[in-house]
C-alpha cells in the first residue's frame, strides 16, 4: 500500500522560474517538490527532509504525458517520463489530484521513490506554468 503525502501549497518565483509545492502544515522532514524548466528539459527535485531524488525529464515528454492523462479507478499511476532507471510516475484522480513518484531504480533487486500528490489547485498551477493542454 502507498501512502501518498499531499501537497497544497504552490509558490511561483517570476525572477528564477522555479514553481515550488509544499504542504502548508510544518512537519518533520517537510516535504517538498520543485521545478524549473532548463531548455528542453525540467529540473525537478523532490526531497523529504535530507533526502532527495534529482529528475531531468524532457519538457515535451512530460508535458505531452500530463496532457494525455486520464482518470482511472483502482490504478495509481498511468504513466512515466524518464528511463527505466530514472522516472517520474504520474497518475490523476477522479477528484483532480495529480499523483508524482519520482524514482531511481537500483537495478531488479530494488528501487527508491517519493510517493507525492498535488492537490487538484496545485495541479492547474502546475498546467499552468508548463503549459499543459488536454487532449481533446
Amino acid at each position: 500500500m502507498r501512502n501518498f503525502e499531499l501537497l497544497d501549497t504552490v509558490k511561483l518565483d517570476d525572477s528564477s522560474g522555479l514553481i515550488t509545492f509544499t504542504i502548508q502544515a510544518q512537519t518533520t522532514g517537510q516535504p517538498v517538490v520543485a521545478m524549473r524548466r532548463e531548455g528542453g528539459y525540467i529540473a525537478l527535485s523532490a526531497s523529504y527532509g535530507p533526502f532527495e531524488i534529482a529528475l531531468r525529464p524532457r519538457f515535451q515528454e512530460l508535458s505531452r504525458t500530463l496532457s494525455r492523462l486520464q482518470p482511472v479507478e483502482g490504478l495509481q499511476t498511468t504513466r512515466q517520463v524518464g528511463t527505466a532507471q530514472a522516472y517520474l510516475s504520474v497518475g490523476l484522480k477522479s477528484d483532480g489530484v495529480l499523483l508524482l513518484r519520482p524514482t531511481i531504480v537500483a537495478d531488479a533487486t530494488g528501487h527508491i521513490a517519493f510517493n507525492l500528490a498535488l492537490t487538484d489547485s496545485a495541479r492547474k498551477a502546475l498546467f499552468d506554468w508548463l503549459p499543459v493542454e488536454p487532449e481533446s
